[in-house]
């Protein structure tokens, strides 16, 4: 109990010391700023401002009352983080769900970690904290990296090691982007999970990829029966392909498939690009079929 009230003493201290106007922490370098920096301090709830750089923007309504009912009877026991702005004023970095059920709940103030940071490590300690603890849809997490890539001007490799991820995670998540806006927001709203974008995404035709996509929806199909499907689409369009290319072989090259025929000894199939790129294959039937093709190149 001793302990608990010591505290409280002290948050009532660091909260004095933050009111004082002429001793106002503006910087590290401050007087004082050692210790406000990192420790735990009752803010006025109204001081708080939401913090623009907040990756998340679905909140269920149901949970967070939940998380309120929770803080009623518990109180917050994980205090928030925020950036102090001006006198009396402070910036979200993360626990937006907090601040929200808190005022929900009718709190007047509420525990929080203060830093001072500029807006570019602030812009980087919120996406990294609320990508590491909140449970954010894929796509608020791909957002969150392609966010931190373009305005913190780091490398994929240099985001793995900030977010403790490997590398080949943070690709999965940044190529959902890559999906088409329908299929993006089927997924936050949780119609598709990402295993079902990252089958999806192999299909490069928007058009293609949300006639799937409205097949998975309609028949309920799971990620291994999405998967199949692309395959089978894949398949599809090659078979397609190679069909439309066969049949157009200009007639300088069909007047001398017969002469390699025959100066092979082998039938010889001719496909053509419509660029005039193009290739011939040649089937043998033993080793040494092979090795009797390979003389008659020399």
């Amino acid at each position: 109990m001793a302990k608990a009230t010591k505290k409280q003493a002290l948050g009532r201290g660091l909260s004095a010391l933050l009111n004082d106007p002429e001793n106002d922490i503006k910087s590290a370098s401050d007087k004082n700023a050692d210790k406000v920096v990192g420790s735990i301090v009752e803010l006025d709830i109204d001081a708080i401002e939401v913090n623009p750089f907040q990756p998340r923007t679905n909140f269920n309504e149901e949970t967070l009352q939940e998380l309120s009912t929770s803080i009623k009877e518990l109180g917050v026991i994980q205090p928030i983080t925020v950036r102090k702005m001006e006198f009396n004023q402070y910036q979200l970095v993360s626990g937006e769900r907090r601040l929200r059920a808190s005022k929900l709940a009718g709190l007047k103030a509420i525990p929080a970690y203060i830093r001072i940071a500029n807006d570019q490590e602030s812009l980087e300690m919120a996406l990294v904290e609320n990508i590491q603890r909140q449970d954010l849809d894929p796509i608020e997490i791909s957002l969150s990296y392609q966010r931190l890539i373009d305005e913190i001007n780091i490398t994929q490799e240099q985001l793995s090691d900030r977010v403790g991820k490997k590398r080949s995670t943070i690709t999965n998540y940044l190529r959902l982007l890559k999906l088409d806006p329908i299929i993006q927001t089927g997924m936050r709203d949780g119609f598709v999970s990402m295993g079902h974008g990252r089958a999806l995404i192999n299909i490069e035709n928007k058009k293609d990829q949300l006639e799937i996509y409205e097949k998975v929806i309609t028949n309920n199909l799971s990620v291994r029966e999405t998967e199949k499907l692309v395959r089978e689409y894949q398949t599809g369009k090659e078979q397609k392909t190679e069909k439309t290319t066969t049949s157009e072989v200009p007639e300088y090259i069909s007047k001398n498939v017969e002469e390699l025929t025959e100066y092979f000894s082998s039938k010889v199939d001719v496909k053509v690009a419509k660029n005039g790129k193009g290739k011939f294959i040649i089937p043998f039937h033993s080793k040494e079929d092979f090795l009797r093709l390979t003389k008659l190149f020399k």
